[in-house]
């Protein structure tokens, strides 16, 4: 039971967003003539480390701060059920904590030729920043969660930093047109946020958790959600149109999931019943890489 308590604290579902991220980046540099396969495992491998890290950090501090309770909405929480202790999420927070930080620094040590001293350095600060963000989501005095900034945070790591940094690792320097799909990607990682603090509104109100759902409500987050997602086709598009080629166009497989999902959003009256929609959210962002890769290979 107790192995099945940290799993379900994992929140493995949520692996498939994280993973969108290095893959579509990874593709990207493929397609530009940069690999390696090292590369592409290790920084799968520092993603989960992190993924995990932000999980668990998010089960330990909305316990604390109240926003979990007996009775919420959505999947079981370990800490506010008491089926992880306090001090054992602590524990397991730094020693994921500790494994990002290794696998991080074993990644850029591998890619140190790529790129060179000073963008490693500029990549590990930025490893460490990602470590704090994670954390402090909801964990800390001012975690930036409860004041309706968690939209920013998801943007930039699960979207700016995840594409962008991957590439880099490859390539070993910035393409400002790869902040396209970083873009797209981002846009889709705040979408399943938005879904996430739609389903949650009600125990986020009840304990002060500011999120933009709370402060703007329900209709509000429906249209704020089919600005994300059709925006983040748009912004993809533009990138195809712009360094793609056409058989990139087959990430539209994943549109018919989409829209499918903002059918559901908006004729969903009660918003404690979208649990599901995150998960639709998260996979149908990889099929979206998974169809932009097919298209990159197809070219190849």
């Amino acid at each position: 039971m107790r192995i099945k308590n940290w799993i379900e604290a994992f929140r493995l579902r949520t692996l498939f967003l994280s993973f969108s991220l290095i893959i579509m980046g990874s593709t990207i540099a493929y397609s530009e003539g940069f690999f390696d396969m090292m590369t592409f495992v290790l920084a799968l491998a520092t993603t989960l480390f992190l993924q995990i890290l932000s999980n668990i950090a998010n089960d330990y501090g909305d316990a604390v701060n109240g926003a979990d309770f007996a009775g919420r909405v959505g999947p079981m929480r370990q800490v506010q059920s008491g089926a992880i202790s306090q001090n054992e999420m602590r524990r397991a927070i730094v020693v994921f904590s500790l494994l990002s930080l290794v696998s991080g620094v074993v990644l850029l040590v591998h890619c140190k030729a790529v790129l060179g001293w000073s963008v490693f350095f500029k990549m590990f600060l930025l490893g460490i920043a990602s470590i704090v963000a994670a954390i402090c989501y909801t964990v800390g005095k001012k975690p930036y969660g409860y004041m309706g900034l968690g939209d920013i945070f998801v943007f930039v790591f699960f979207g700016l930093v995840g594409v962008e940094g991957s590439y880099v690792l490859y390539s070993g320097e910035l393409s400002w047109w790869v902040m396209l799909p970083a873009t797209s990607i981002g846009m889709l990682s705040m979408a399943v946020l938005n879904m996430n603090n739609m389903r949650d509104m009600q125990s986020d109100k009840r304990s002060g958790k500011n999120t933009l759902i709370v402060r703007y409500g329900i209709v509000w987050g429906k249209k704020y959600q089919t600005v994300l997602i059709l925006g983040a086709f748009v912004v993809m598009a533009v990138y195809i149109v712009t360094c793609g080629v056409v058989s990139q166009y087959i990430y539209l497989i994943a549109l018919p999931i989409f829209i499918r999902h903002l059918i559901v959003v908006w004729k969903t009256e009660d918003n404690t019943m979208l649990d599901s929609q995150l998960k639709v959210v998260s996979m149908g962002t990889l099929l979206l890489v998974i169809g932009y890769v097919m298209g990159t290979l197809l070219e190849k």
